[in-house]
């Protein structure tokens, strides 16, 4: 008897810029079927129609399918959640706390009751929290709930130390940790360019404002779009990160992790270099940081454990 191979499935939660964007890559670049969800009468069922009339231009047979049924996530290998509120000029990403902590905590409930057996990615803002939402109300381990950030931020860096030495993308190499938030942490010693540590290709001075250009690059863009987030370099992101877990790539990409004592850090969601393959998060590598770089960490995961003694004031019982 023949053996029909089906391809994987990524459910995305939430069909608005970043939602849409992040399905058309993965069926463009034929990774996976995508199923797209929104609670929004016809949106993702549009959104989808839309990707697959461009099959025959484009060449590809992947499929996306959307919906507003939850019980259309079923079989799913990874699941990307990007539902929730986009920050709009003047709004900082803890000014979404509770409105989004709702949103989250509903989607968390389905996730755990369609697909169980699922990787995580949380997308939606404040990323860092929303990830501990999600996995306090999955109840899945931590190897399974892996939130998007690091990726982003290391890339937007990568890009402005291109911008700046005008050399080649494809030569730069940049990590940066923390939260996904102004108190990320860039770091300079395990970032560079051609091999060479870009504190010997740039001056203090303008890295001093690279650094600060790469913390408020989501609010650079909000700025200039004023009635929109970004949405293209974190789609982009995204596909990384599933693209390591279903091809099994063992690709170090810094993601938002549960950490359990490394970094000096327990309980909490925060940006880390880590391996992802096919059963999520495989290690969380460590690093020799300076003592500058650990104390700039430390405090950046102390602010994100204050988001999460606020969530746990606002929402007394997670599993509500």
């Amino acid at each position: 008897m023949r053996i029909v191979k089906k391809r994987r499935r990524v459910s995305i939660i939430g069909a608005g810029n970043v939602g849409a964007t992040t399905a058309q890559k993965i069926v463009e670049n034929g990774l996976a079927d995508v199923v797209l969800l929104d609670i929004r009468d016809g949106v993702a069922q549009g959104k989808s129609l839309d990707i697959l009339e461009a099959g025959p231009l484009m060449g590809f047979d992947t499929r996306i399918v959307g919906t507003g049924r939850y019980e259309e996530i079923a079989d799913s290998s990874v699941v990307v959640v990007t539902a929730g509120f986009s920050r709009k000029p003047g709004m900082s990403r803890d000014d979404l706390l509770h409105k989004n902590g709702e949103i989250i905590r509903d989607v968390a409930h389905n996730i755990r009751k369609f697909a169980p057996d699922s990787i995580v990615i949380p997308v939606t803002n404040p990323m860092d929290l929303m990830a501990y939402v999600l996995w306090r109300v999955t109840g899945f381990p931590r190897e399974r709930v892996i939130g998007m950030g690091g990726a982003l931020d290391s890339s937007r860096f990568a890009y402005f130390l291109s911008e700046e030495t005008r050399t080649s993308v494809s030569n730069i190499q940049s990590l940066v940790m923390g939260g996904h938030g102004d108190q990320m942490v860039p770091l300079l010693d395990f970032s560079t360019i051609a091999g060479v540590p870009v504190r010997k290709m740039i001056p203090a001075e303008r890295l001093e404002a690279i650094v600060n250009r790469t913390r408020n690059g989501g609010a650079e863009i909000v700025h200039l779009m004023k009635d929109s987030s970004a949405y293209f370099a974190p789609a982009a992101a995204i596909y990384s990160m599933i693209e390591s877990i279903l091809h099994d790539r063992h690709r170090i990409i810094p993601s938002s992790v549960l950490l359990e004592g490394e970094y000096g850090i327990k309980g909490a969601f925060v940006g880390v270099p880590v391996r992802l393959g096919n059963q999520g998060l495989e290690e969380i590598v460590q690093l020799p940081l300076s003592a500058e770089e650990s104390s700039q960490l430390a405090h950046s995961a102390a602010v994100i454990a204050e988001g999460i003694s606020a969530l746990k004031r606002l929402f007394n019982d997670f599993s509500a």
